[in-house]
């Protein structure tokens, strides 16, 4: 995932033992667990620290073993045209990202740049990235970005990748809805006591793979997140219940995301982690004679509502996501059958700490019910910690899809997809 890691957002969720530095042989286990997991994934290295600046350096990398051996060998869209499905059985360095972060002149002025590649993607345009973002905090009320961010659509949009129940991937609904990262300029804070905001102006909805001459001239796109969080949620929301909270935490919140988009500011089909417009049957919008009656989509207005919400308590946590998309304002080379378009969907997680600090147990659902066709995807996996720290786990998923409108080579699943897929992983986040 191309990712922006804020480190003025960045929650501590672990406990400490009340005495950390104890030497009683009575400590218990627990508080041992949650001692060891007290370095959070993305702190890094401090390398320097001066009167005047910082620098932190923090690195990211996946290994992950892909088997798409029980996926359906073709399918058939939504206008009656087969496709032959590609599938992998392959094992590959799968992601490496460095993060270099800190502060200059003044602690609220914080910078970020990264270096950032996805082997699955060699000799595509958008293979690595540099790119990073200059913040500034007004107070904790405004806090003020420019840069490259992610556009706050959906809530796995906040920062807490890779902080996610399954490894590197969303559910399949929300890859099929979701904005993703562009330049422009934002603002986000806590506005009262656990409610927080992020509003971001930028030049599309991705702009990966895309250069400069390929935008439009309208600086329209406006992505806008509110959301709650009880203090032992935190601020940005993550996924299961690693901590084992002894108090019923919650977090809940809605989005809005509008932008102006044409065909010269799509990325292409497989480059990676960009955010595609696609029918549900998961033909590209923007693609030649996307409709089969020999016309081409030029303009389209995209907008998306989101809602999502999460519980979580002594190792157990629910998450849940509903989206619905309008397409308006679309502009053709001819006649096509629709004048606007209106899909919906949601996705469902679900988790338990079956070994405290050790093993995770979790399942997802999603679906999208769309105007050419109604997708579902499903999954169970497992996340070892073997240092009990979330700072490396092992991951393992069997992955179930029925046509999914989804998938690029950094995602387990391909468009069309039906059947089976595996997927191992090894994950280090420092």
């Amino acid at each position: 995932m191309f990712v922006l890691i804020y480190c003025s957002v960045r929650q501590v969720n672990a406990q400490l033992p009340s005495n950390p530095l104890s030497t009683k042989e009575d400590s218990t286990k627990e508080d041992s667990l949650r001692f060891r997991s007290f370095h959070q994934p993305g702190q890094g290295f401090l390398l320097v620290s001066q009167k005047d600046g910082s620098l932190i350096i923090s690195l990211y990398a996946t290994v992950r073993y892909l088997n798409q051996g029980g996926l359906n060998d073709s399918y058939t869209d939504a206008f009656g045209r087969d496709k032959t499905i590609s599938k992998r059985n392959d094992m590959q360095f799968q992601k490496v990202v460095l993060y270099f972060r800190g502060w200059l002149f003044d602690p609220k002025f914080r910078y970020l740049t990264y270096i950032w590649t996805a082997n699955t993607s060699q000799g595509l345009g958008a293979q690595v990235v540099v790119a990073g973002n200059f913040q500034y905090q007004v107070n904790k009320y405004l806090d003020l970005g420019v840069g490259i961010a992610a556009l706050p659509t959906t809530r796995s949009l906040l920062g807490q990748w890779p902080g996610w129940l399954r490894q590197d991937a969303r559910p399949m609904a929300e890859e099929f809805f979701r904005g993703s990262y562009t330049s422009g300029i934002w603002a986000q804070g806590e506005v009262a006591k656990g409610l927080y905001y992020k509003t971001m102006l930028g030049d599309n909805l991705s702009q990966l793979g895309i250069d400069a001459g390929q935008l439009d001239y309208k600086f329209d796109t406006w992505s806008t997140l509110i959301w709650w969080s009880s203090k032992e949620y935190g601020r940005l929301a993550p996924y299961g219940d690693f901590e084992k909270h002894e108090k019923l935490a919650s977090t809940f919140g809605a989005g809005f995301t509008t932008s102006s988009e044409d065909s010269q500011n799509q990325p292409a089909t497989n480059a990676p982690e960009n955010s595609q417009i696609r029918l549900s049957d998961g033909t590209l919008l923007f693609s030649v004679n996307a409709f089969n009656n020999g016309s081409n989509v030029k303009n389209a207005q995209y907008h998306l509502f989101s809602f999502n919400g999460g519980l979580k308590y002594k190792g157990f946590s629910v998450d849940g996501e509903y989206f619905n998309r309008w397409l308006t304002n679309i502009v053709a080379t001819g006649p096509i059958p629709v004048s606007k378009l209106n899909d919906n969907g949601f996705a469902l997680q679900a988790s338990g700490m079956i070994i405290d600090g050790t093993l995770q147990a979790y399942g997802i659902y999603s679906n999208v019910n769309g105007q050419y066709g109604q997708p579902y995807e499903f999954s169970i996996g497992v996340n070892v910690f073997p240092f009990h720290s979330k700072t490396f786990r092992m991951n393992g998923e069997y992955i179930y899809s029925k046509g999914s409108p989804v998938g690029y080579y950094a995602f387990p699943t391909v468009v069309g997809a039906t059947g089976s897929t595996i997927m191992l992983n090894l994950e280090l986040y420092y």
